[in-house]
């Protein structure tokens, strides 16, 4: 037998582990394969990341105005009831209208909106209701917006590329979520409100640049309208589905039982006060972050559903994890791992709807989505908040961990369509 030299065996193992490497890596082909989804991708980073500015810095400016927490927490809340009355409204016109010149439209309005807010940190005396005022009208054109931006992905990617370009804009979504708090804590302190707001209208401005630039992606030429008739048509397609009801059921569930956001400021004041606050907000993210760029084994899994349901017991099990960390170096990573089942819930929940919802249909489904995804975690610091004050900030954590687990066993035996879809190649 012909021995194999030492050293093409080494280069071998470096091939092998290069490959290993190349598959967990994030899949760009999107960003090389489609100009539409370049344009796309680049706008809406800078938009979003101007975006996380302006999260950080309205809660900022109205605790500042008043010193009280429960202020920001009314400013926060008040953008609950526009995004579940305008989402349905959004989805009709996404598959009413040109997809693109919608996102442009509000675009424009979401900067004119912000344009406000540096008015007002500019007056020598800011006014509290603006605030208000502007973070109600900024969720509703956010509710308008959000379902022809997530139509129109499918649009300018092709239906094999849909796993990669999730996890692409997963991770455009996570580096603003890492980023942008820390840069409004440097803009706040250095150049003050009006300027860091202003920063966030630039933003919109490179997104609204770069949507022009895009071509048109029209409306089916069997569109209906926007009326009643096409919204409810929407919620029935969505009923007639059980594959899509378990990926919204399962969310909803998972956020509902297992979202502990709202306990986060007391769990810091026992591993180390106020100043370990940030690093719990920030870990999920930072999880998410690590499961999207090595996500490129994602695109070998077909059992959509099933990863769906096990990611989101994952969470669950992390959250447990997390009630039961003694101390700050456990908690975080335990957050952190949460952060990442959650993500790759998400890029299968996306992939499931991207490859199944017709274009007719895809506008419409996208607000029911929307409002499953922001409406689970609102509810669930809510739940977390009242089980809290009665049983006890770990006892709430745990307790939501394990409920999160047991209702997704539940709600995978109950829907065997969710759990036995299989996407086609």
């Amino acid at each position: 037998m012909e021995s194999v030299p030492a050293g093409d065996t080494a280069g071998e193992g470096r091939s092998g582990l290069r490959q290993q490497l190349t598959s967990l890596a994030v899949d760009v082909s999107p960003l090389r394969e489609s100009r539409e989804f370049r344009l796309l991708f680049i706008g809406q980073g800078v938009s979003f990341a101007g975006s996380m500015i302006t999260y950080v810095a309205i809660p900022f400016q109205a605790y500042e105005l008043t010193r009280s927490s429960l202020v920001v927490g009314l400013v926060s809340l008040a953008e609950l009831v526009p995004i579940l009355l305008m989402s349905f409204v959004g989805g009709a016109l996404a598959d009413a209208v040109d997809r693109r010149r919608m996102v442009r439209i509000t675009q424009v309005s979401a900067c004119a909106i912000v344009a406000v807010l540096v008015v007002n940190a500019a007056l020598p005396h800011p006014q509290l209701w603006v605030l208000f005022v502007v973070v109600v009208a900024a969720a509703g054109v956010d509710a308008l917006e959000r379902p022809s931006l997530d139509a129109l992905v499918p649009r300018i990617v092709s239906r094999e590329k849909l796993t990669a370009a999730a996890a692409l804009e997963s991770l455009r979504g996570n580096l603003g979520q890492v980023l942008g708090p820390p840069i409004a804590g440097i803009l706040i302190a250095t150049v003050g409100l009006p300027a860091t707001y202003g920063v966030d209208v630039a933003t919109f401005l490179v997104a609204t640049v770069a949507l022009t630039l895009m071509r048109a992606v029209p409306p089916a030429p069997d569109a209906e309208g926007v009326n009643l008739r096409a919204a409810l048509a929407g919620l029935r397609y969505a009923a007639s589905r059980q594959d899509l009801l378990g990926s919204y059921l399962v969310d909803i569930n998972a956020m509902f039982f297992g979202m502990p956001m709202a306990l986060f400021p007391q769990i810091a004041s026992g591993l180390g006060g106020p100043a370990v606050l940030g690093l719990l907000y920030t870990a999920p993210s930072v999880g998410s972050l690590l499961a999207t760029i090595t996500s490129g084994w994602t695109r070998s899994v077909r059992h959509h559903g099933r990863a769906i349901a096990f990611a989101a017991a994952c969470w669950g099990i992390a959250i447990v994890a997390f009630g039961f960390a003694p101390s700050l170096w456990i908690a975080l990573p335990a957050l952190a791992a949460a952060g990442a089942a959650d993500m790759i819930s998400g890029l299968f929940r996306s992939t499931l709807w991207n490859q199944t919802i017709p274009d007719t249909m895809r506008g419409r489904l996208a607000g029911i989505e929307m409002i499953s995804y922001t409406s689970g975690p609102a509810l669930g610091n809510l739940e977390a908040g009242v089980v809290g004050s009665l049983a006890g900030v770990r006892a709430s954590v745990v307790s939501g961990g394990i409920l999160c687990v047991v209702g997704t066993a539940v709600l995978g035996a109950l829907l065997p369509q969710f759990w036995n879809y299989r996407a086609k190649r």
